[in-house]
Order: structure tokens, then C-alpha cells, then sequence
């Protein structure tokens, strides 16, 4: 038995806010998108629209607009896979700030990539959109390693 009071963050206590985060990222963050709207910060219309934008016209759009140049156009795909983040800002793709650094790799038919952030689950929203809700879990992140296939 402990000397902590329950809800002490640092017991391990089941009561523990902070277990939120482990347990249920997509919970956490929808119980921080209500927080911001009822304070009056954001509104879910807000909400929507970034998301619409990454979903439908930032993310998917660019990385189709490159990869489709780089089937076409040979000296466009070497440069891609010389330098992604001016490659991809030349196909008139928004690439902002966020990109600072994009590695870019082809897959072969011996080859396969696969993308994952295993420390912190970046992802390169701008180029490839949001990412699926799976792939920031730990399961995946470690999985990936074990497994890439």
C-alpha cells in the first residue's frame, strides 16, 4: 500500500489523468478539442476545416502531384530523390513550414518502404495528409520494427 494519495499522478494509480494519454490518444485528444471549444478558444467548425484541408487538399494532393511527375519525367524523379523538400515545393505543392526535412525513397520490386516514426510518430502531413488513425500507436510503431514485411 502506498503513502501517495489516490490520483497521485507519480503512484500508478488506475485514477491517474496522465494514464488517459497511454490508454486512448484518440479519447485525450477529443477531450482536449472539447476543452478548447467550451472555453471559447476554437470552434468546431475550425476543427473540421483543418482537417478537411489535410484530408482533401494539402497532404494528398501534394505527394500525388510529385509522385505522378516523378513517374513521368526522369530528371524530376532524381531530384525528388535528391532533395524532397525542393522537389516537391517545384509541383506548386503548399509545403510549409513543417517540412524542414523530407526524405524521399523508391520502392522496387527486391524494396519496399515503409513509413514510421518510431520515437514520437512524426508523419509528413503535408506531403501524404493526416495519417490513419493506426499509426501512431504503439503497436504499430513497434510492430513495424519487429515486422516491417
Amino acid at each position: 500500500m502506498s503513502d501517495r494519495p489516490a490520483g497521485d499522478p507519480s503512484s500508478g494509480s488506475g485514477s491517474d489523468p496522465g494514464n488517459l494519454r497511454e490508454r486512448d490518444p484518440e479519447a485525450r485528444a477529443r477531450a482536449l478539442q472539447s476543452l478548447l471549444v467550451e472555453k471559447g478558444l476554437l470552434s468546431p467548425e475550425a476543427v473540421d476545416d483543418v482537417v478537411r484541408t489535410y484530408e482533401e487538399d494539402v497532404g494528398p494532393l501534394n505527394g500525388a502531384k510529385a509522385v505522378a511527375r516523378a513517374w513521368t519525367d526522369p530528371d524530376y524523379r532524381e531530384w525528388l530523390l535528391e532533395d524532397g523538400v525542393e522537389a516537391v515545393a517545384a509541383v506548386d505543392a503548399e509545403v510549409n513550414d513543417e517540412v524542414m526535412e523530407l526524405r524521399v525513397v523508391e520502392n522496387t520490386p527486391d524494396t519496399h518502404n515503409l513509413v514510421v516514426c518510431t520515437l514520437c510518430s512524426c508523419y509528413p502531413w503535408a506531403v501524404l495528409g493526416l495519417p490513419p488513425t493506426w499509426y501512431k500507436t504503439p503497436a504499430y510503431r513497434s510492430r513495424a520494427v519487429d515486422e516491417p514485411r
